[in-house]
Parts: C-alpha cells; sequence; structure tokens
C-alpha cells in the first residue's frame, strides 16, 4: 500500500550527523528513512536532490502580538506571524506573553488557544506569564512549555511590560520559582537589574543624550552590568528552588562564563540566543546606521567570539528568535529618544537561513543548527514528537537549498510591518519547502497554509 509522502534523494540533516536517505510519511509522521531508490510508494514525491532536509525550526521565543484584547494586532497576528514561520522553515512556534490581556489564568489562556487554533498556520504554543502563583498548577495542566517572567519593574505601562508579567521582587520570583518547580514546568526569565539601570540610564539623560546610540550604550553599560547581575541573582536563586531556569538573551561574555560555571555545577539551567546578538546588534555599525531599527540591544563587538563558542559548546543551549515586530512609527522616534522608541526586531523569516549561511562560513555546523533550533528545544521543553527526523516523530521538515544565492529585502518581509532589519543581507542557504505534520505549508516562494492547520505542540510531562 502507498504512504502519502516520500521527500526524496535529500542529505537529512540530524544534530548527530547527516546521512543521504529519503523520507517516508504517513498520516502525518515520518515512518522510515529510506536508501534512495528503495523508498516504497508513495502518493506524492517532492525531489529533495541537492537539498538539506532539515527537521522544522521549533522557535521558543516568539512575540506574536495578537491577544484576546484588540491592542498590537497593527504591528503583527497569528495568521501574519505564522505565515512568516512557514516561509522561514519555523514549523513550531511559541509566544510571549506581553499582549492584552497577559495570559496569566486559565480562562485567558484557553481563550488565547481558541485564536490559534481557529488562525495558526503552523503548530504553536504559549508561554503564559507565571505571576499568578495560584494560576500556575492550573496553567501548567493546559500542556504549556514554560512559563515566561519579564525582570522588570510593574510600572503599569500598556507596552511592552505592562501589569501582570514584570517581576522585579526578589521574594515573588522566589515564590514562583518554587511554584514551577513543583509543576515541573521550566520558567523562562528575561534577566534586568533594574535599579542599576534606573541610575545608568539617569547619567545618560543628565548629559541630554537620549537618541538611539544612547540607549544602545546605556544597556550596554560597563561590560553588560546589568545582564551579568541579573543572571547571577537568577543563578543562585534557582540553586534555592530547583527550578529549571531558562536564561533569555545572551549577549555577553560574561553571562556565558556564569551560564558555564553553572551547568559545570550540575545546576538545572538552560540558555538561549537571539539572532540579534549575533547578526545585527553586534555591529556598532549597525547600530549608528539604524538606530533604533537595529535595537533589540547594542552587543558590543567584544563579545561576538564569545557567544559563537558559548553557541557551538552548548552552554547557550539554543537559538530562539525574539521575534519582536514593531512599526516604523514606533522605530523613527528612536533619532531622537531611544526611551520611546519600542524595543526589538524580527527575524522569524529569516532566523534560519542566516544561521545555515553562517555554517557555510564556519562559524558553527549545520549539526549544531540543528540542534540549537530543533532537536534541544523540543527535547529541552518536552514538545513531545517534535524536533526530529525520526520514525514516529511529527513529519516537520525544511527542505533548504545550500547552494542559493539570496538577498533579503523588505518586499518579500511577510510580517505585517513590511521590513526587516536583515534587508541587504545575503544567504546562501534558504529555505524551498515546509512541512508541518506532512503537509506543505511552503514551496517555492509561496506559503500554501490556510489558517487552523496548525496544532498547539503541547508539552509533555509527569509528575513524580
Amino acid at each position: 500500500m502507498a504512504i502519502d509522502t516520500v521527500v526524496r534523494a535529500g542529505t537529512v540533516v540530524h544534530d548527530w550527523g547527516r546521512e543521504q536517505a529519503s523520507v517516508g510519511i504517513d498520516g502525518g509522521r515520518v515512518v522510515g528513512l529510506y536508501a534512495p531508490g528503495a523508498e516504497p510508494e508513495a502518493r506524492e514525491v517532492i525531489d529533495a536532490g541537492g537539498c538539506l532536509v532539515l527537521p522544522g525550526a521549533v522557535d521558543m521565543h516568539s512575540h506574536h502580538r495578537e491577544g484576546t484584547d484588540e491592542g498590537f494586532e497593527y504591528k503583527e497576528d497569528i495568521v501574519t506571524v505564522t505565515r512568516a514561520c512557514a516561509a522561514g522553515g519555523v514549523t513550531t512556534t511559541v509566544a510571549m506573553p506581553n499582549i492584552q490581556p497577559p495570559p496569566n489564568t486559565t480562562e485567558r489562556l484557553e481563550a488565547l488557544f481558541e485564536r490559534y487554533r481557529q488562525r495558526a498556520l503552523v503548530d504553536w504554543n504559549v508561554n503564559p506569564a507565571g505571576t499568578v502563583v495560584t494560576e500556575i498548577p492550573g496553567l501548567a495542566a493546559m500542556g504549556v512549555a514554560a512559563f515566561k517572567v519579564f525582570m522588570v519593574v510593574d510600572t503599569g505601562r500598556d507596552y511592552p511590560h505592562m501589569p501582570g508579567i514584570g517581576v522585579h521582587d526578589h521574594g515573588q520570583l522566589m515564590a514562583i520559582m518554587e511554584a514551577c518547580a513543583a509543576a515541573d514546568v521550566p520558567l523562562m526569565v528575561h534577566p534586568h537589574d533594574q535599579e542599576l539601570m534606573d541610575h545608568i540610564e539617569q547619567r545618560f539623560w543628565d548629559r541630554g543624550e537620549r537618541d538611539a546610540l544612547a540607549y544602545a550604550k546605556a544597556y550596554a553599560a560597563h561590560d553588560g552590568l546589568i545582564w551579568e547581575t541579573a543572571i547571577a541573582t537568577l543563578l543562585r536563586m534557582q540553586q534555592a528552588t530547583g527550578v529549571h531556569l531558562h536564561l533569555l538573551h545572551v549577549q555577553t561574555a560574561g553571562s556565558v562564563e556564569l551560564i558555564r560555571q553553572a551547568k559545570a555545577r550540575g545546576q538545572k539551567v538552560s540558555a538561549e540566543i537571539n539572532p540579534w546578538a549575533l547578526f545585527l546588534g553586534n555591529r556598532w555599525e549597525n547600530i549608528e546606521k539604524w538606530g533604533s531599527y537595529a535595537l533589540s540591544y547594542y552587543v558590543p563587538e567584544k563579545n561576538t567570539g564569545a557567544l559563537w563558542a558559548g553557541l557551538g559548546d552548548g552552554t547557550i543551549d539554543i537559538v530562539a528568535t525574539d521575534h519582536a515586530p514593531h512599526t516604523r512609527d514606533e522605530k523613527e522616534i528612536g533619532w531622537t529618544d531611544g526611551w520611546k522608541a519600542h524595543t526589538g526586531t524580527p527575524s522569524t523569516q529569516f532566523f534560519l537561513p542566516m544561521l545555515l549561511t553562517a555554517a557555510q562560513e564556519g562559524l558553527i555546523s549545520v549539526e549544531r543548527v540543528v540542534g540549537a533550533t530543533s532537536s534541544v528545544p523540543a527535547d529541552l521543553f518536552r514538545l513531545a514528537g517534535k524536533g526530529r527526523i525520526a520514525v514516529g516523530h511529527d513529519a516537520d521538515l525544511v527542505v533548504v537549498d545550500p547552494s542559493a544565492d539570496h538577498e533579503i529585502t523588505d518586499d518579500e518581509v511577510l510580517s505585517k510591518i513590511g521590513w526587516t532589519p536583515y534587508a541587504g543581507v545575503r544567504l546562501t542557504t534558504v529555505p524551498r519547502r515546509t512541512l508541518v505534520r506532512g503537509t506543505t505549508v511552503f514551496a517555492d516562494g509561496v506559503v500554501v497554509a490556510e489558517p487552523g492547520h496548525g496544532r498547539q505542540a503541547a508539552a509533555v510531562r509527569t509528575l513524580a
């Protein structure tokens, strides 16, 4: 009997190596890896000759902007972000909680889930805000991959750190860690030392320095003081609580060393890096040229080698996009006041091909790219059936051309904002086809999936 699909004669890349093989798919799952020429009969045959076949990317950190209340959908929504995912080889995308209302109760999260069921083109999950301790057990039971907390003072602003997602009180943060540990769910933390930042930025303001360049320098001041002090505190709190702590936005050499030491002590710690730390904010010339358009954060150039090394040796476990779309108006104000510009940069459509291009340049291996973007995040956050090309796993695949010559342009951006800070970057590896559970969602430059194809990539956990 014929199976559904064979992806024929590609180079299948795993986190442990690669093989010349055809991938058999039936019922949305991988049913076999076959020597070319030994494939079973299939109703659909996709020729992957000359291409790499990778597991689809599992992006654990993306700002989708759509909540159950109106507010930020003018920047992005579930349909547009998952369309960009399909084009970029992202087959599972996990949303962040800075939307309205923040998903920090089971009622709010269920309402948000219903939107994703109706609108997502690729598979999805949501990291709710773990700010209501009594809600954590119920939220955990909904299959969430992790909780997310911004280590910032709740100032009452409506964006980006609206009430309900920011916690800088260490006692409250410890209570959240204890609850997450008890529920056996990882806690993602955006590290930040608010009091130090208040002091540092006031010095800039007193000198009349408020533009995007001043903002960049302030957040990078004293060799990343605000990041490293926060990470050191979080690591010590992790020791006390036993929670699986996942550190976001690793961007300094000192942070890499702190994480490396914690892992050597056997601490339950993982970490991620974002594309802007490797390809954008790590060049001062980009900050000067693009101002707030290039900020997320400025990562002084001296950190770049340590970041690539930390990613290569696994000290930094994963790469996630931190996809953060904003309009041009929200960025343009940064030329006069960087603190009024909205921080964050979009990347979901281009982060995987940029990493694969970096692999061709010798900065990282293709196998490590697969690990950092697919198998490791799926394993860390227990997303069953995701992240690998293996029998029984979901057939989430991306077929990429390793001999491309493509320049990123604003015209091809599928995100609602219509621009990318990576315009002008040349890629030597690009996605040609993306499959989610065996169904093609992107082929030869066109997104072909319909809203509602995506399903929740639920975490599977068993408490002792």
